[in-house]
């Protein structure tokens, strides 16, 4: 089956039965466009990095009158992740985007850069994940992670049981297979379990049944951090994952792109709206966005 472009940001996470092909010509002129666009998107971030080092305080739960039904929003919380040395200002784009959307749950979470495993960084998130779910009287959050984050993200929901709070797990250019290309491999311990064959990637890659957590991968075939570039995809017989090919940007704008955050958007739309009606049998798919 050829896997089309889908005439708007996301309208659908279409299954469908294989990845699609990258494409062959024209692939240099838009290999430079995109490096063009990170190069922006960097020198855009270095200004916007200040401001993200502070931890994000919690939103207090407004108090309510006990003798009144207190009705929760149907949307669940958002929980956005960032990358490897990056932190929460990363996602000033989506969190304008998600509160168009109407979320009036978006938290953040800093980790610190000299955190050295994953696992550690993962066993956070279930606290912070828990804190959130505590004070909005949710059961259940979605989460982003861009790169690293979306990494950590996956590991708290399938190895240490975060797919009973996480209802949708969205990812950006997050390295699921491990990616041969990471800066500073042979320095950084938490870079070094990014890689193909670490342990932290053989984990992922074993059983996890009853997986309750959707997967929505987002994976540019620009992507010069993800070697090869597929390593983006959620592949696993027992997760229910979509796979949404980008075109035409790199790893640094996944987070940033006006059209990747509609895709998220109408992503987490689709999870609400088809909640109800979930299937037990895991399916993974791909879609495409350009």
């Amino acid at each position: 089956m050829k896997l089309l472009p889908l005439p708007t940001p996301l309208t659908l996470l279409t299954r469908l039965p294989r990845f699609p092909r990258l494409p062959g010509p024209g692939l240099s002129s838009a290999l430079l466009g995109a490096t063009a666009l990170e190069l922006f998107v960097l020198a855009g971030h270095v200004i916007a990095y200040p401001f993200g080092l502070t931890p994000e305080r919690g939103r207090a739960t407004p108090s309510t009158p006990t003798d009144l039904p207190v009705e929760a929003p149907a949307a669940p919380p958002v929980v956005l992740l960032h990358g490897f040395i990056d932190n929460r200002s990363v996602f000033l784009v989506l969190r304008r985007a998600l509160t168009r959307q109407g979320r009036r749950h978006l938290e953040s979470l800093n980790y610190s850069p000299l955190t050295r495993d994953i696992r550690t960084a993962a066993e956070l998130l279930g606290r912070h994940v828990e804190e959130i779910c505590a004070r909005t009287g949710h059961s259940r959050v979605d989460i982003v992670g861009h790169s690293l984050g979306g990494l950590i993200a996956r590991y708290y929901v399938q190895r240490l049981g975060g797919d009973r709070r996480v209802r949708t797990l969205v990812t950006l250019g997050t390295p699921h297979g491990g990616t041969a290309v990471a800066p500073g491999a042979g320095v950084h311990p938490i870079v070094r379990q990014m890689r193909g064959g670490s342990s932290v990637i053989e984990e992922l890659r074993g059983p996890a049944p009853g997986c309750r957590t959707r997967f929505v991968s987002f994976w540019s075939e620009l992507d010069q951090v993800m070697v090869p570039v597929e390593t983006a995809c959620v592949v696993h017989p027992d997760l229910d994952a979509v796979n949404v090919r980008v075109t035409g940007i790199g790893h640094l704008a996944l987070p940033v792109h006006p059209t990747v955050a509609a895709a998220i958007r109408e992503a987490l739309e689709v999870e609400e709206t088809d909640e109800a009606e979930e299937d037990a049998t895991p399916s993974t798919g791909a879609a495409s966005v350009a």
